[in-house]
């Protein structure tokens, strides 16, 4: 019955380390799904939405890649790979783009997290 018992308790001890292992590379692998959403919208309602294929052009003209550009409700929603990508695609957008553009990171409400942590690192706010 002794040696039952070492051999359960290392069973269990094994088990929640696979457990634990399990959550923190789901998390990781979770966090790590940075995909980056810019929609563009018009100032006034009297001005349309700019046209996908002049953001593509613009966009590949300096070099940044994207996954989509979807027109939705009067927004122009572009998706990147990363925040990075976005804001340097937010960088090109607002000096090529004539005015009357609101050009922002869309919130991701299923995917809070990440876009809490977005906001960090694209603040362009410097302290010191």
């Amino acid at each position: 019955m002794e040696l039952q018992r070492p051999f359960v308790r290392g069973l269990l001890m094994g088990i929640t380390a696979i457990a634990i292992f399990g959550m923190v590379f789901f998390t990781w692998a979770k966090l790590q799904n940075s995909d980056s959403t810019l929609a563009i919208r018009p100032l006034t309602q009297n001005v349309s939405v700019p046209d996908g294929f002049s953001v593509w052009h613009h966009l590949d003209a300096n070099g940044i890649h994207f996954k989509s550009i979807t027109p939705q409700n009067d927004t122009l929603l572009i998706t990147f790979d990363s925040s990075a990508q976005s804001a340097a695609a937010k960088a090109v957008l607002d000096r090529s783009l004539p005015q009357g553009y609101i050009i922002a990171a869309q919130d991701d409400d299923n995917n809070s997290t990440s876009a809490w942590l977005t906001r960090l690192r694209n603040s362009t706010h410097r302290f010191g």
